[in-house]
């Protein structure tokens, strides 16, 4: 078990950031928060961080303003949704952005770094997702994700520092992405219309952002060095009983359009964690299930006045 007081977090603003820094925080954890200068969602952090603004091209000056920390949570990436995942000059940066906070981690007496990999690594496959299965990445993102988990476990090892890679899948909740598809949904549920969706046929599983949080605080507590661990509920359904479970949390007399929108050419049909070296290395269980999770994401969204 390593002995954690201090941790930076870069990409805190982000769902996970969020709970991750309000679960170092709860453990005692003196947090330091590595902001985007221009975030408008800074001022959301949870009290009692300290918040260092710095871009992510200056993530190596790091040990320039802190003094020292005990881990490095590194979640920050630039343009993960939409056409940007596809912009190979900028998936190139983000993997330079990588080693160069591997570089500061080390700089700073960081025991262990953790970064922050992606279902994407893996590209389309219809089984359980497990350490070892193999990576075929069709996005440019997955392709960078999986390069910086490789690159940045090289580095780690001759800095002298522990590294581990988790694969987060689905991760969904307060301060998420909000043009994910159960933010997107979400949202236009709340707004009393119907959303245009897929038949939802779909194996999908969805991971609380709290029960990711700890699954990355655990991590970095216990989890074995240069081991990848993908990060998820371990369950699955079709994607429409998630939906359906979304519209109840909103107003259940709502009407969902299932089957108005095609499935696109690469779409993913199977998404599912095996999470057995997780629970097993480090005691990581869920305690969140969806219904619970989708109802907090919902009451969230409503008193959120930039949700």
């Amino acid at each position: 078990m390593r002995t954690i007081k201090t941790a930076v977090v870069t990409g805190p603003t982000g769902g996970i950031g969020h709970a991750l820094c309000a679960k170092l925080l709860s453990e005692g954890i003196q947090v330091y928060a590595v902001v985007n200068p221009s975030s408008t969602r800074a001022d959301t952090l949870p009290n009692g961080l300290l918040r260092i603004d710095c871009d992510l091209s200056e993530i190596k000056t790091l040990p320039e303003r802190i003094a020292s920390a005990d881990a490095m949570f590194h979640l920050a990436w630039c343009k993960t949704v939409g056409a940007g995942r596809d912009d190979m000059y900028a998936q190139v940066g983000n993997i330079q952005y990588t080693l160069d906070a591997c570089h500061a981690a080390a700089a700073l007496g960081c025991s262990v770094f953790i970064g922050a990999g992606s279902q994407a690594e893996y590209g389309r496959t219809n089984t359980a997702l497990r350490p070892e299965t193999p990576c075929f990445p069709e996005s440019g993102y997955g392709m960078a994700k999986l390069c910086a988990g490789q690159m940045s476990r090289f580095e780690c090892t001759k800095l002298g520092i522990d590294h581990i890679w988790p694969r987060i899948l689905s991760a969904y909740g307060p301060f998420c992405e909000e043009r994910s598809m159960l933010l997107s949904t979400a949202r236009t549920l709340l707004a009393g219309e119907k959303p245009a969706l897929t038949a939802g046929d779909q194996l999908w599983d969805f991971i609380y952002v709290d029960d990711t949080a700890e699954a990355l605080y655990r991590l970095a507590l216990y989890g074995r060095s240069g081991q990848v661990y993908p990060i998820g509920s371990g369950t699955i359904r079709p994607l429409k009983e998630y939906v359906e479970l979304l519209r109840d949390a909103v107003d259940p007399a709502l009407s969902l359009g299932f089957g108005e929108v095609p499935y696109g050419e690469k779409q993913l049909m199977h998404l599912e964690a095996d999470i057995d070296a997780l629970k097993e290395d480090t005691g990581f269980q869920v305690s969140t299930d969806f219904a619970e999770g989708i109802r907090r994401l919902v009451e969230w969204m409503r008193e959120d006045k930039n949700a």
